[in-house]
């Protein structure tokens, strides 16, 4: 289940930025754990903070109630408020109680420090654009053997007219005047800390340090247009109900970066008379009792066409005929499993007199 960030922050979805920062503030300085707060509460809060206060993270939120990779609050790295953190532990409160004329951000610091940077020359994290996760219904028999499903799909890409240069063509692109071709800038921050130098991504060349010289008529100079188009997709043999694929670089493109993933849920229709169980594919077969002891041949629709099944007298109710080289490509070995039939007895709901003494008189030679 997904967290719901709004109501960590105590904001309802239509807060603006000014508001999520407001109830960021007061929950921060509530849960501090140097003010005898939870510690996991306030790392949930300042989670919550790094997705709600970032337009494109709470964008993704919104839409698919997660903030994508790299979206969420402290990583890995962070230990605690024990000191461990570069100088947090033990930190006073007392300092600043929302005093006259003292403004300060704790998600931009907590940014700098944990995760915020993008390390020397701005290169040190590559921008992705968004995932796209769709849906695509398929055949049981093609979940058996695999399909190449064309599906379309509309996004932003990168432009075709420009090649994602976003330069009119034939005009090429120039070193970005802002960040001088290094595609990141160096901000500081005055905080409660003293100032912090930071890198960030430039506003101008989008971290690809160039800028075209004349402007791509189709995508506005952006590099990325939004259309629609067809892709092929391969979904693998013996893919199961539910399980869902990846493919890389085909979600949404971004400005000097690179593209998010595709994924694509698989929906797998039932089969009248057959599923799979690991690389067989069992069904059940009803037959009347007469027939199962005398013994009969049934014709049977199988993924691989019309096949005659040969039942052999004496076929007991529960018994399994295997068919080998039927079922489903094993991952490990890539052979084929098998075709495994269970026999179901039919019995008549009404029985003649004739039936009945006949019955009876095979009762006595048999039994």
């Amino acid at each position: 289940m997904s967290k719901d960030y709004y109501a960590t922050l105590g904001v309802d979805k239509n807060a603006s930025p000014d508001d999520v920062k407001r109830a960021f503030r007061k929950k921060a300085m509530e849960h501090h754990p140097d003010k005898g707060g939870d510690e996991k509460k306030f790392k949930e809060i300042n989670e919550a903070y790094s997705v709600l206060s970032d337009k494109d993270k709470r964008a993704q939120y919104d839409t698919y109630g997660s903030a994508g990779p790299g979206g969420a609050g402290f990583g890995s790295g962070f230990n605690g408020f024990n000191g461990n953190a570069g100088g947090f532990g033990g930190f006073d409160f007392s300092q600043f109680q929302g005093g006259a004329g003292f403004e300060f951000d704790l998600g931009d610091i907590f940014g700098d420090f944990f995760g915020g940077g993008q390390g020397r020359g701005g290169r040190g994290r590559v921008r992705r654009g968004r995932d796209i996760q769709i849906d695509t219904t398929i055949s049981f028999k093609e979940s058996v053997f695999g399909v190449e499903k064309e599906i379309p799909l509309t996004k932003a890409s990168k432009c075709a007219t420009c090649s994602g240069t976003g330069a009119k063509p034939g005009t090429g692109t120039s070193t970005c005047h802002t960040c001088n071709g290094d595609g990141s800038v160096t901000e500081v921050k005055r905080t409660i800390l003293g100032s912090i130098q930071s890198r960030k991504t430039c506003d101008t060349c989008h971290g690809s340090g160039k800028v075209p010289k004349e402007k791509c008529t189709t995508c506005k100079g952006a590099g990325i247009a939004t259309g629609s188009e067809k892709l092929k997709i391969k979904i693998p043999a013996g893919i199961e109900n539910g399980q869902t694929l990846q493919v890389s670089g085909l979600g949404e493109a971004i400005q000097g970066g690179e593209a998010g993933d595709l994924l694509i849920r698989i929906h797998v229709t039932e089969h009248s008379m057959f599923r799979k169980s690991g690389a067989d594919i069992r069904g059940t077969l009803k037959i009347n009792v007469t027939k199962a002891l005398l013994g009969t041949d049934v014709l049977l629709d199988t993924v691989d066409g019309p096949l005659t099944l040969v039942v052999p007298e004496n076929t007991g109710h529960g018994e399994i005929l295997r068919v080998k080289g039927k079922g489903v490509v094993s991952e490990r070995s890539g052979k084929r499993g098998d075709l495994l039939i269970e026999i179901d007895y039919e019995y008549p709901k009404k029985i003649s007199k004739t039936a009945k003494k006949l019955l009876e008189e095979l009762d006595s030679e048999i039994f």
